[in-house]
């Protein structure tokens, strides 16, 4: 796999308020965050371009509400925060896609000639899956890092109830075989990445 010189990484949500276990419930993937930095500091190393995504929750009591604790970036985002040697963007939201943040995402990546972007962060069928579905809506070329994000047990109508485990593997499953993206590895994205 080859990742493009200028390719994206897209950092989704990464935020403290996803902690809040009480409020979220049980999560998958306990790796998430070591490969979510991991990704980063490729990036950063090799000057490509970040754009961190923050979900300013306009929802009273959301533990990702404006001005809350839990609205911060966790610490290991926070602290490479303007430290790559490429662009930085920060994109706020208060909806799923980053594409309707602001500033305009889409906008910033042509004006940018990026055409390639991968994406990580919180949650992989929620924020995740509908900034992917749109970026391939747009045109890119949307890498989905599966094992860079993780998502929480959900309940649904008719008393219906699906696993973290279970929603990731059909965000893959739709996300691929809808051919939105291509999803991948943080190993894939690491192999196909070499220092400039």
């Amino acid at each position: 796999m080859e990742i493009e010189e200028n390719a994206a990484l897209v950092v989704i949500d990464v935020q403290k308020g996803f902690e809040d276990e009480g409020f979220w419930g049980r999560r998958d993937n306990p790796d998430a965050e070591g490969n979510m930095a991991a990704l980063l500091d490729r990036w950063q190393e090799t000057g490509r371009p970040v754009v961190f995504v923050r979900h300013d929750s306009v929802r009273p009591g959301s533990p990702l509400e404006t001005g809350s604790e839990g609205n911060a970036f966790k610490d290991f985002v926070e602290e490479r925060r303007g430290q790559g040697r490429g662009p930085e963007l920060l994109v706020t939201k208060s909806v799923n896609s980053a594409f309707y943040g602001e500033p305009d995402l889409d906008a910033w990546l042509k004006g940018s000639g990026v055409g390639q972007v991968v994406v990580v962060g919180i949650q992989t069928n929620m924020c995740n899956e509908t900034t992917a579905r749109m970026g391939g809506n747009l045109g890119y070329d949307v890498l989905f890092a599966l094992d860079a994000m993780h998502t929480f047990d959900l309940a649904g109508p008719f008393g219906w109830t699906s696993t973290a485990e279970e929603l990731t593997r059909a965000t893959a499953v739709s996300l691929h075989g809808g051919q939105f993206a291509r999803v991948v590895t943080t190993e894939d994205v690491l192999k196909g990445t070499s220092a400039r």
